[in-house]
């Protein structure tokens, strides 16, 4: 079954990509980038959804890093959904390997599509 991790600090947010990918992924999630990165090398997503902005000693952009730098997760997709919208966070997270750029507030059946893209 294809693994799914969502990171977001706002429980609304995994719950509302969660209710949208339905059941027919194995979905995790994470409230932090330290917890996202822990279950990543655990369960070896398919695709991580991630919010920049978390509270901890992380961010999102740092834990693209930290995923795109770990041997083990070189074929784990990394989607950003994030509410900076500037042109320059989305170059650099596309620059730190980021799949996808999606900006606050965003369209969940664009997302999941763009989720079945990368996993087709």
């Amino acid at each position: 079954m294809t693994k799914i991790l969502i990171v977001d600090d706002h429980p609304d947010i995994r719950q509302l990509i969660r209710l949208t990918l339905g059941n027919q992924y194995e979905i995790h999630e994470a409230s932090d980038a330290t917890s996202a990165l822990r279950l990543a090398r655990e369960h070896r997503p398919h695709v991580v959804v991630m919010d920049i902005m978390m509270p901890g000693e992380m961010d999102g952009l740092q834990a693209l890093q930290a995923i795109r730098s770990d041997a083990a997760l070189t074929e784990t997709k990394v989607i950003m959904v994030t509410a900076r919208a500037s042109a320059n966070d989305q170059a650099t997270a596309l620059e730190y390997g980021a799949h996808g750029y999606f900006c606050k507030p965003f369209s969940p059946v664009q997302l999941v599509n763009s989720i079945k893209g990368l996993i087709a």
